[in-house]
């Protein structure tokens, strides 16, 4: 047996948006039925390198498959500058469930930005009206394409609206979706009163305020991943019909980290995690719903949702390069 190591285009090659999503929704619905393992994610802090490591290992039983992996990524800001290196990094080990053998290492980046993608769309097809059209973005950074790429697949967006204070990433943006949408630059209360808006930039102080935001807008809050990060005002959390991924995460590092730690927010506030809404134990958009906002930290369950799509497809791609890592030897 030989391990099979992906690299970030075959890893781009492998992962069809439409499987992806399909095969999140199966991991946050394993999760809510207690079909999956995922231990909390570990830091290793590195303040001398202004720095740290992050592991995620999970396994998850779907209805028809199953799959196990671990992802092991860094946060570097000054890698850009000092090394021309990404300021995030990842490395997925994916193996078999069965035996241990571990049938893949591949590129967790590209990995990571597909299943956030996935994650949203997930969302999206659950909370945002069942017609929507428009779709809004602030921030657009690399993590902002694979929203929309993901988002379309379960909504027929025509127009976006993309906001970000560096303007040639909004060029940049615009110039690779043209062919596709309507897509024009504006600010961030245009882009919040689209039918589904993707927050995904760094701040820690709220840059959408509730008067921003339309009265049946979907908002997937992508961007906090670490304590003290804040996106999305608190009148907005507290108005909506709040759904997280996993109440633990969200609480240490997502969205609500703020105002839950402030008490300004509390579980009595938190309408329940996606997963629920995925196998049906919550109801996901009533008519009744005005505002929605899904919390996103992203979980471990997503990469190995999507590397498992990354890996069968591989053989039909006939990209990868095998190896013998382990041999085939027993001791």
């Amino acid at each position: 047996m030989e391990t099979l190591l992906l690299n970030r285009d075959a890893v781009d090659a492998n992962t069809q948006m439409a499987e992806v999503i399909r095969a999140v929704e199966d991991a946050f619905a394993a999760y809510a039925r207690g079909d999956a393992q995922m231990p909390a994610k570990s830091y290793i802090d590195l303040p001398q390198y202004n720095g740290d490591f992050r592991s995620m290992p999970a396994y998850l039983e779907a209805d028809d498959w199953d799959a196990a992996g671990i992802k092991w990524v860094n946060v570097h800001p000054d890698n850009p500058e000092s090394f021309d290196l990404p300021t995030v990094m990842g490395t997925m080990v994916y193996s078999n469930p069965e035996n241990a053998f571990p049938l893949a290492i591949m590129d967790g980046t590209e990995l990571t930005m597909k299943r956030t993608g996935a994650a949203a769309a997930v969302a999206t097809d659950h909370l945002a009206v069942e017609d929507a059209t428009t779709m809004g973005v602030i921030g657009a950074g690399v993590q902002s394409y694979t929203q929309l790429e993901a988002i379309s697949e379960v909504r027929p967006i025509e127009e976006v609206v993309v906001s970000d204070l560096d303007e040639e990433r909004v060029a940049d943006f615009i110039e690779y979706f043209e062919d596709d949408f309507e897509v024009r630059a504006g600010s961030i209360a245009e882009a919040a009163q689209c039918d589904v808006l993707s927050t995904v930039t760094p701040v820690e102080d709220p840059i959408v305020s509730r008067e921003d935001i339309g009265d049946h807008t979907h908002v997937n809050a992508m961007g906090a991943d670490a304590e003290g990060k804040h996106e999305l005002a608190d009148e907005i959390l507290l108005d909506a019909k709040l759904v997280i991924d996993d109440h633990a995460q969200t609480t240490h590092s997502g969205e609500i980290n703020v105002p839950y730690h402030e008490g300004v927010l509390t579980d009595d506030d938190i309408y329940g995690e996606v997963g629920d809404i995925v196998v049906g134990d919550l109801e996901g958009r009533t008519s009744e719903d005005g505002i929605t906002v899904f919390d996103s930290t992203g979980l471990a369950i997503q990469d190995v949702a999507a590397a498992h799509v990354v890996y069968e497809h591989a053989d039909d791609n006939d990209n990868g390069y095998p190896f013998d890592l382990i041999g085939t030897g027993t001791q």
